[in-house]
């Protein structure tokens, strides 16, 4: 077979190459790619989803979402299979999980794909019935640390594996029982901050692995309600109980006390976190805040306004497609 040597040749004018059909094999240096795999799985990854929570004067059933690298109010995605508020939220580049919640408590896991839209599927379920557990994942394993179980908060860490479907197993144990904790990771590490009652502890785990957690670093101040989001370097923790509207940050690799960041539009609690790998998403809140709002991650700074939810609600739910666990 002769060579064509298609990059000697361009069009009258000189400005452009040939356009090729119909072609089916050629011989080169470099060249495309094509893509694999399912097709609802392709495509760019800047998606920020939010479900459920409380709408005073009730509970909601909502799922929207946003694209994280622009700016606007949240559409809508499609609901998930009952009202429910307080569950623990993860994700791969594909797949989020929503797992336990409240109304009424429930172990119940279930999930979306993350680049469509629709209603939530069944997913499996948690080693028991809990509300208010923290959920953070590698593009492998989503993990789920603490909680209120009847009658009682509760250490327990637990796992599943993302793009499968099966129950929960044990991980381990957080340092100590709570609740409402903010959670986020890299690629390698899980981390738990703050929670119910009032702490201002860190820990964290290897995702990769099962064991306890162990001790990372303080918060500036003890609050639960904190909310938590992350690129792979850095972990951004902010708002909280009495209304708090202080941001700050840690490095994740290495071990220590947080660091100020800057400032939320508003101070609340109750409200939701996620990320792509430059920026951090701050969603809601108590009592009804239809805010969302934005940090550059790598940066330090207050918060800017994004756009809204369609209606003021908190104890909801968020995940994305982008965040640290995933790698940048």
């Amino acid at each position: 077979m002769s060579e064509f040597r298609i990059d000697q040749i361009t069009n009258q004018s000189g400005s452009r190459g040939p356009d090729i059909a119909g072609i089916t094999t050629f011989s080169a240096t470099s060249g495309m790619v094509m893509p694999s795999g399912p097709t609802e799985y392709r495509g760019g990854r800047d998606r920020g989803v939010f479900a459920g929570g409380i709408a005073p004067p009730s509970g909601t059933n909502v799922i929207e979402y946003i694209t994280i690298s622009t700016a606007g109010n949240a559409a809508d995605f499609g609901d998930l299979s009952v009202v429910m508020w307080a569950s623990g939220a993860c994700a791969s580049s594909t797949r989020g999980l929503f797992g336990g919640g409240n109304n009424p408590l429930t172990n119940t896991i279930t999930y979306i794909t993350i680049s469509s839209t629709g209603n939530t599927q069944y997913f499996s379920d948690l080693l028991a019935p809990t509300h208010s557990p923290a959920a953070c994942s590698s593009s492998t394993r989503g993990v789920f640390g603490g909680g209120y179980r009847i009658p009682s908060n509760t250490n327990v860490i637990q796992y599943v594996t993302i793009a499968t479907t099966g129950n929960a197993a044990d991980f381990g144990d957080l340092t100590s029982n709570k609740r409402d904790i903010g959670s986020c990771s890299s690629s390698i590490r899980g981390i738990f901050a703050a929670g119910h009652p009032s702490t201002n502890a860190i820990d964290y785990i290897t995702i990769a692995s099962t064991g306890n957690a162990e001790d990372f670093g303080d918060l500036s101040v003890s609050r639960y309600g904190r909310r938590a989001c992350s690129s792979s370097i850095r972990g951004i923790v902010g708002g909280g109980q009495s209304t708090t509207n202080i941001i700050e940050f840690i490095t994740i690799s290495t071990l220590g006390d947080a660091l100020d960041f800057g400032d939320l539009t508003q101070g609340r609690e109750g409200h939701t976190s996620c990320s792509s790998s430059t920026r951090g998403i701050f969603a809601g809140g108590y009592p009804a805040y239809n805010i969302i709002e934005y940090v550059t991650i790598a940066t330090t700074g207050d918060a800017t306004d994004f756009g809204d939810l369609s209606q003021g609600k908190h104890a909801l739910s968020s995940c994305s497609d982008a965040h640290g666990g995933l790698g940048d």
